[in-house]
């Protein structure tokens, strides 16, 4: 009779002793796969540009954060394109519920982006999760309603993102494809 075999299931603790850059799903380890391309970066610069000059200008109390490391439990630990934070902000990681969770596509990540983030986002209760396609110039609001999302295509030059009661902002999408 064979021994059975048990995959290792890795924590925080020991993420945090990794070399490199690495996801844990669920304590499985997940390599990061090289920084994206021209076209991504850009995107997420002006992304994180376009939000946090509107959250300026409407007097949130909220801060777009890029490529920030959120520890969802013991186990699992995501780092999102772009965060937004409201309230009191993360010395090191995050480990409180964002308000916003941004994934821009890209080849690598399109299968993980669209499906065990997705789940764990809408599980976890993020309140809105946009996707932004740059091959189809395409951005997707997925708002939390009784614990499901939601989804709207936005192609406009506009979308509207409430973050809490006191703060929203408006998303030019024109400006982000331009």
């Amino acid at each position: 009779m064979s021994q059975p075999s048990y995959p290792p299931h890795y924590t925080y603790g020991d993420y945090c002793q990794w070399q490199g850059d690495w996801e844990l799903y669920g304590g499985i380890p997940i390599a990061m796969t090289p920084s994206p391309f021209g076209r991504h970066q850009v995107l997420l610069t002006r992304l994180a540009w376009l939000i946090q000059s509107e959250l300026e200008a409407n007097g949130c109390e909220c801060q777009a954060i890029v490529e920030l490391d959120w520890v969802v439990s013991d186990d699992t630990v995501v780092r999102p394109d772009l965060l937004v934070v409201c309230g009191e902000m993360p010395d090191r990681h995050l480990e409180s519920l964002p308000s916003l969770v941004i994934e821009v596509l890209s080849p690598p990540t399109r299968a993980s982006d669209l499906g065990f983030k997705r789940g764990l986002y809408e599980r976890e209760g993020v309140p809105t999760y946009l996707i932004v396609d740059p091959e189809t110039e395409i951005v997707t609001q997925l708002k939390s309603k009784n614990g499901r999302y939601l989804s709207s295509i936005h192609d406009s030059a506009g979308l509207t993102i409430h973050l809490g009661e006191d703060c929203t902002i408006i998303l030019d999408t024109q400006k982000l494809f331009r």
